[in-house]
């Protein structure tokens, strides 16, 4: 079908209700549009009280009412008028925008498609004014308190092209208690209420920031989150980032503001991102309430018409700082980063009804006689690890092994409230002969000495009880039980001590290497050894002397000592692989995280390979000095916590 051949008429003045019209548009896109540019408004005449009443969705009626500074009666018609603001009067106060609003345009262009009013009292007035209608309209006294009002009804009643539009009352209430939302979090210091048909959705009294983002994202954010707080020049970064483990599938958990403004920038987005990269798992998104605070001359924020969009004149240092900073943040462990641990749940608080028997035998012992399993030191147990009176902690685990009358032992009130320096104490006192692993693990952190004891601050993760089928490490700390998947942490252990190698090697450190005592030898096919030879720097840099014996043979005559105990030819296959694909200076800038996270995986302890309760020990003890342990450089949990109160709660303790 043919387009219709425009009307072809003179250049001529277009009416100024056409004008204002036009600039709905973009100002007025929907209901939530007139709600952000009333609450901008209301901010920035310092309120410290907002009210926000819709109806309909509102599409019927939006009305915002403010005890901010007010407005004169002289200036209510100016308020309504186009290109009218108090908040920029030059060309230097359009580039230093300190305020949430500033165009001059919103008022005008909502008084085009909808009934408008004003009621207005400033501090020193008697009495409030009300304007109705447009600038043109008269203003006359009313009754009300300090602050402002605008009401907007009947959205769009005069261009019904555009109501057809709209969505359901619902999705466009749902728009609306968003915006509210967004700007309720970035003010904490100002008490927010929503009612929508005349009930009240949402009230917000003034707060700290933690408590106002716990209220409005929920609790689920609040417990799995990092506070972040950074400044570096002119530029400072706080808030709080949620731990990878808490991530989403969907992206509406993310609130970034520039000062004090909500803004979706690519920039900033990307950055976050990338700090993210090493611990979110797959598609997954993050949760994050950051506050960026720089000069308002660095920022342009009037590239759209929404203001939601911004430009930064020093983009490049921007990303960096707000990069580096979130990775910082995400660097800490859980188990090191929320200080100390709780105080376990008491006795009392978990004591049983008079009478009740104790399940599993365990503490106190049976009717039976028999010996609890813990007690039994020299028995093979079902957890896969084996004592033998040969090993260095059969001693330790001797009957009786705790004081009398500590709390280890059963008590009287019922239930057992254990201690992990009592545990952390089984360790100490160890001879060196005694604290090395019998065979090779790469778990080479010291174990507590008996002139250092062990307590619950020093290791948060608390120490080894057993190892599950192979894969799991359960582990008693101050809150409960710890469950580790050891493949995962030790994962992340070797992918960031890779990475730290690596980053010395600037600073003129070279790569600690392993030397084969016989060289590992495979086929390889041309490309392969053309890829050796035309890559030794690259190589050499990654740890691997990588040399052709025959054009059909390689050598592998040294490996990064961190992964002495992996398959020689595996790794080699691998390195070899992307430096082949992707070339050797781009596998080292573009490509390293993911290289050295394909090789950290290959050399990590494997599912079912028996650990001694030291080497146990030893990893949690390389997971608390490791940052971003909490997850596998793919963005798996390597840990969880189980508290004593939820497994009180498992077996209907105190209930």
């Amino acid at each position: 079908m043919n387009a219709p051949a425009p009307t072809h008429r003179p250049i001529q003045q277009l009416p100024d209700q056409l004008i204002s019209q036009i600039a709905a548009g973009e100002v007025v896109e929907r209901p939530s549009a007139v709600v952000k540019e009333l609450l901008e408004n209301a901010l920035d005449a310092g309120a410290t009280q907002v009210t926000i009443r819709l109806e309909e969705g509102g599409v019927k009626r939006i009305a915002i009412t403010d005890n901010g500074r007010g407005i004169p009666p002289e200036e209510l018609p100016l308020a309504l008028a186009r290109h009218a603001t108090s908040k920029i009067a030059s060309l230097t106060d359009l580039e230093n925008v300190n305020t949430l609003g500033f165009r001059g345009e919103a008022l005008a262009s909502i008084a085009s498609v909808a009934a408008v009013s004003i009621t207005s009292r400033t501090a020193d007035a008697a009495h409030a004014w009300e304007i109705v209608g447009s600038h043109q309209g008269t203003v006359s006294p009313s009754s009300g308190a300090f602050g402002t009002t605008i009401d907007v009804q009947d959205l769009y009643f005069n261009t019904p092209a555009r109501r057809k539009f709209l969505k359901s009352e619902q999705t466009e209430y749902g728009h609306c208690a968003e915006v509210v939302r967004r700007i309720a979090l970035a003010r904490p210091d100002v008490s927010f209420s929503l009612t929508h048909n005349g009930r009240t959705i949402d009230h917000w009294n003034v707060s700290e920031p933690a408590k106002r983002s716990a209220q409005i994202l929920g609790n689920d954010f609040a417990e799995a989150r990092l506070q972040l707080d950074e400044a570096a020049g002119p530029l400072r970064l706080h808030g709080y980032v949620g731990l990878p483990t808490a991530s989403k599938a969907r992206a509406d958990g993310q609130f970034f503001y520039v000062n004090g403004r909500f803004v979706r920038d690519k920039l900033l987005v990307h950055a976050v991102k990338a700090a993210y990269e090493d611990v979110l798992h797959g598609d997954r998104f993050p949760s994050y309430v950051l506050a960026l605070e720089l000069d308002p001359a660095m920022v342009d924020v009037n590239v759209h018409p929404s203001k939601i969009e911004v430009r930064f004149r020093d983009s490049r240092a921007v990303h960096q700082f707000v990069f580096h900073a979130v990775q910082r943040a995400l660097a800490q462990t859980s188990a090191t980063a929320h200080g100390n641990a709780p105080a376990p749940v008491s006795a009392a608080e978990i004591a049983p009804s008079s009478g009740a028997s104790w399940g599993g035998g365990f503490g106190r012992d049976s009717g039976s006689g028999a010996t609890p399993a813990w007690r039994r030191p020299h028995e093979q147990t079902s957890f896969g690890s084996q004592l033998t009176p040969s090993s260095p902690y059969a001693s330790t685990f001797s009957p009786s092994p705790f004081p009398a009358g500590s709390r280890w032992e059963a008590q009287s009130g019922g239930g057992v409230a254990q201690r992990t320096e009592s545990y952390g104490a089984l360790f100490t006192g160890l001879k060196d002969s005694d604290a090395a692993p019998s065979k090779p693990s790469g778990f080479d952190m010291p174990l507590p000495s008996a002139t250092q004891p062990a307590s619950d601050d020093d290791f948060p993760l608390g120490f080894a009880l057993a190892q599950l089928h192979g894969i799991y490490i359960l582990a008693q700390n101050r809150k409960g039980l710890v469950l580790v998947d050891m493949h995962a942490a030790h994962e992340r252990i070797l992918y960031e001590q890779l990475k730290n190698a690596l980053d010395a090697q600037a600073g003129g450190e070279q790569m600690q290497v392993q030397q084969m005592l016989i060289p590992v030898t495979f086929f390889a096919d041309a490309i392969e050894v053309g890829t050796v030879e035309e890559n030794q720097e690259t190589l050499k840099a990654l740890g691997f002397d990588i040399a052709a014996v025959s054009p059909t043979t390689l050598a592998v005559r040294a490996v990064p000592t961190l992964l002495k105990n992996a398959d020689a030819q595996t790794l080699a296959r691998d390195v070899l692989r992307d430096v082949r694909e992707y070339g050797g200076s781009r596998v080292l800038i573009e490509r390293r995280n993911e290289l050295l996270g394909t090789l950290a995986c290959h050399t990590a302890v494997r599912a079912n390979r028996i650990l001694s309760v030291q080497e146990m020990n030893a990893l949690l003890r390389q997971m608390e000095a490791t940052e971003r342990a909490d997850q596998c450089n793919h963005g798996r949990p390597t840990w969880v916590q189980l508290e004593i109160s939820a497994l009180d709660k498992l077996f209907l303790r105190g209930q």
